[in-house]
């Protein structure tokens, strides 16, 4: 079985800035460079049991994904540098995350009337 670890430490360059900020394209004289919000996630495990399955009594596996939602693009015009969002997105990662806080600040308050 080859090194997870060492499969990881090779794709671990895409994993930074590089998998949010997009390449910057020109088009009509205009600079955009997307922008997005990554996740990803990896793991790994190593069993050594005579009772799980294979051939010569040893189990082991990994696994990673991860996903992109993305935000809006920066925008370099002769009047300066803006960033113009993606609302559809903004919306779909704004709704939840305000729901949550909102019922985590009325739990809050309700402990504090206790």
């Amino acid at each position: 079985m080859p090194n997870i670890a060492l499969e990881l430490g090779r794709n671990a360059a895409s994993l930074g800035v590089k998998s949010a900020y997009g390449e910057t394209q020109e088009v009509d004289g205009a600079q955009f460079a997307p922008v997005a919000l990554t996740f990803s996630g990896f793991g790994g495990g190593d069993v050594d049991a005579k009772n799980i399955a294979d051939a010569n009594g040893d189990a082991s596996g990994g696994g990673g994904g991860g996903f992109a939602i993305p935000l809006g693009v920066y925008v370099r015009r002769e009047e300066g540098l803006r960033f113009e969002p993606n609302l559809v997105a903004l919306l779909a990662v704004g709704i939840p995350f305000l729901w949550v806080a909102g019922r985590a600040f009325s739990r809050i308050i309700r402990a504090l009337k206790k």
